[in-house]
């Protein structure tokens, strides 16, 4: 059943990963989905990674939705307003918003402290991850509120069990991000539930990202075969997974009981009865403490 057909969606942050799937996932549930981020065909951004905006539209479009690929720089004020004043002239509404931007892991340096951190690039972590959300949020919020039955899901890495100590692997800016992505859910849930809106925080488990693919030197077919090399790699999975998550909570005429909390993928997956690709139901976050303390490879970027 299309149950978002009358529905748009923005997905902040759709070129590929979590967003690409949760915009794919959007649109077979039949919403309109418009599809950001700053990779195009004509232009990469400073990731460099070959996944645009346009392909995930048509992926959409394919899937039975309808994609619209805009090129935007959600750090720039300017930009998001256009974007929302164009949604609210094609559409007249805003159903879903999927803060998923990101692009910070690049700047990622394992187990280093933050005073030998280099301030600049961490900087731009909390540019990227934090003050582009809370950017979105401000121009986007106006227009979803407008009807009851609004959604904001924020995506973030880690439960709140899980986050609730220091991520010292990954640093001192990335545990930030990740947090703050929580606790934007947490304040934005307050603000909307007097207007009929929800806000969630939404993690995957270990992604299968283009980029997580590449670092073990596998396809999404062959997938399996990284586990030779890290046998917890089993508990992965797909950006499938975490996108039917994602359309799950759109579609629940209940989703108001969730606002405020952090989710993930593996615990919804027992709720509404999704699976991922290969008809499995991973819960990678009840294993993650076993594979930290077994570590993980050198250039593995994380769970996003």
């Amino acid at each position: 059943m299309m149950q978002l057909k009358s529905k748009v969606a923005l997905v902040a942050g759709g070129t590929r990963a979590a967003g690409r799937a949760i915009a794919v996932e959007l649109g077979r549930a039949g919403a309109t989905v418009y599809v950001t981020g700053r990779s195009t065909r004509a232009m990469r951004s400073e990731m460099n990674r070959p996944e645009t905006i346009e392909e995930t539209a048509e992926l959409v479009t394919a899937a039975g939705g309808t994609g619209i690929p805009v090129q935007v720089d959600h750090l720039e004020p300017d930009q998001v307003r256009s974007l929302v004043a164009r949604v609210d002239a094609e559409q007249g509404r805003l159903d879903v918003l999927v803060n998923d931007i990101w692009g910070g892991d690049m700047y990622l340096k394992w187990g280093t402290p933050l005073w030998e951190l280099s301030l600049d690039n961490g900087l731009r972590m909390l540019r990227l991850g934090i003050d582009s959300h809370a950017i979105t949020s401000h121009s986007a919020l106006p227009l979803l509120s407008r009807r009851p039955g609004g959604l904001v899901i924020e995506m973030t890495d880690g439960t709140t069990e899980y986050n609730s100590r220091y991520r010292s692997r990954e640093g001192f800016f990335y545990d930030l991000v990740k947090v703050a992505a929580q606790r934007m859910a947490m304040a934005l849930a307050e603000e909307l539930r007097p207007l009929g809106g929800a806000a969630v925080a939404l993690t995957p488990g270990w992604l299968r990202s283009e980029a997580m693919l590449e670092i073990y030197g596998v396809t999404e077919q062959n997938w399996r075969d990284a586990t030779e090399r890290q046998p917890h790699f089993c508990i992965s999975e797909s950006p499938l997974y975490v996108g039917r998550a994602a359309a799950a909570l759109a579609q629940d005429p209940r989703v108001a009981r969730w606002s405020g909390q952090t989710l993930s993928s593996g615990q919804l997956a027992q709720v509404y009865g999704f699976t991922d690709a290969d008809g499995t139901q991973p819960d990678a976050w009840r294993y993650l403490p076993e594979v930290e303390h077994a570590g993980r490879p050198a250039g593995d970027t994380g769970y996003r």
